[in-house]
């Protein structure tokens, strides 16, 4: 009989005490999950992740002493040597940073008030090198906030060079990753299969060299391939 897999390694970091406890118990209960950690501010959330080396980060944005955008840039943006695996939960009616925080390298979002059973599938979902973004909310959150996701380097030749490097179909399902749909309702939209659509996800993180399907909706905003007015 096949050995099992080693369980997956959770760092907490929520500066809420009563919150982080929950997260705990929640994450103890699973047989495929240890809790390794906690911290209640982003200072302590990098030394941590550092000294423990997590298989993955729920990181809360709203922190002490070093908030949850910058910790997590620290732990997963490009001067990261080995990129850590955070998963971002926030509190949507408080947090209008959730855009910086996947910019900085967050491999998801979701939020506070999700069930316990979709929290364990996020960090099951991120372990497995695989982004989270769940289409409602990543609707709904770009759409409310499409005014504040505006960089300034949003320019026509970083537009131009996006266009340049991705065929059409390749585009097509671009816009339709930045627009919060999951492979299947992609295969749907666009009268292809699943399979198909998953290839050309590939694709595109190949080309564009991003990491994961986070990156590559902060990417459609970035240049202005996708606003949330269209």
């Amino acid at each position: 009989m096949p050995d099992s897999p080693p369980p997956i390694r959770v760092l907490i970091c929520e500066d809420q005490a009563l919150v982080r406890a929950g997260y705990v118990t929640i994450f103890s209960a699973q047989s495929d999950m240890e809790v390794v950690g906690e911290a209640a501010d982003g200072r302590s959330a990098v030394e941590a992740a550092r000294r423990l080396r997590p298989d993955v980060i729920v990181m809360d944005i709203r922190m002490p002493v070093v908030d949850g955008i910058e910790a997590t840039r620290q732990l997963a943006g490009p001067d990261a040597t080995v990129p850590a695996k955070i998963l971002v939960v926030t509190t949507f009616n408080v947090d209008e940073y959730v855009y910086e925080a996947l910019r900085a390298g967050a491999s998801g979002f979701l939020l506070k008030d999700a069930p316990p059973a979709e929290l364990v599938n996020g960090v099951r979902t991120i372990a497995r090198g695989e982004a989270l973004l769940a289409p409602a909310v990543t609707r709904t959150l770009i759409g409310h906030y499409a005014e504040h996701l505006r960089p300034a380097d949003r320019s026509r030749s970083a537009r131009e060079d996006l266009v340049r490097a991705l065929t059409r179909r390749e585009l097509e399902v671009l816009e339709q990753i930045a627009a919060g749909l999951s492979n299947a309702e992609i295969a749907v939209k666009l009268s292809i299969a699943s399979e198909t659509v998953k290839t050309y996800v590939s694709r595109i993180l190949m080309k564009l060299h991003l990491r994961d399907r986070v990156q590559a909706v902060v990417l459609a905003y970035r240049v202005g391939l996708v606003s949330g007015t269209d």
